[in-house]
């Protein structure tokens, strides 16, 4: 049976240091979307993840057990980013030559670049939201976090994340809208061209 993410956060806690890997190996990859769709750079969001857990690491003793791990992981994820935006306020955009391209075998290559731009058109908008609106929809559409899970994270209501998530999907709409009129919407950030949304 697989151990929980709790328990072993909690062994962590108790020294068995190790078995932080395990979570590493659990959720490095979720932290990684998260920050990649918060920052739209691969590097920045690369540094995150090590930081998050380093802090995991550092911090183990504040984890109770009394809560989700998953929640607990998120709110220190937050902080990290928040933290270091106060020390890095200019936005890195990555380099175009290190933007990942997506080779593909597929037998219907005009379906699959289609969906692609649409991907990137998506992140394109998603970027132009405010950091507070694009989080909850990071966190309630790509994550599933559900809205109770929010609130606790962001310390406010049930009814104000629902809120939150109505006013920012009406307003990526708006934005996704006018990107489809132009016919170059993404040349001004190229990183967004390095996300996957899929």
């Amino acid at each position: 049976m697989t151990e929980s993410d709790e328990n072993l956060m909690m062994s962590v806690r108790s020294g068995e240091v190790a078995k932080l890997g395990v979570l590493f190996d659990r959720h490095h990859r979720v932290l990684f979307d998260y920050f990649v769709r918060m920052t739209d750079n691969r590097m920045i969001a690369d540094d995150l993840v090590q930081d998050v857990f380093f802090r995991i690491l550092k911090y183990r003793n504040t984890f109770r057990g009394d809560g989700q791990f998953k929640a607990w992981m998120f709110h220190i994820a937050r902080n990290a980013r928040i933290d270091y935006y106060r020390s890095h306020p200019v936005e890195h955009v990555l380099p175009e030559d290190q933007v990942e391209e997506i080779h593909t075998t597929s037998p219907f290559p005009a379906r699959q670049l289609e969906e692609k731009q649409q991907a990137e058109m998506l992140q394109c908008a998603l970027s132009k939201l405010t950091p507070e609106k694009r989080e909850v929809l990071v966190l309630s559409r790509y994550h599933e976090m559900k809205y109770d899970e929010i609130s606790a994270l962001m310390g406010c209501e049930v009814s104000t994340v629902k809120t939150r998530v109505h006013r920012a999907m009406k307003d990526l709409r708006e934005v996704y809208k006018q990107l489809s009129r132009e016919t170059t919407p993404c040349n001004a950030k190229k990183s967004a061209n390095s996300l996957r949304l899929m």
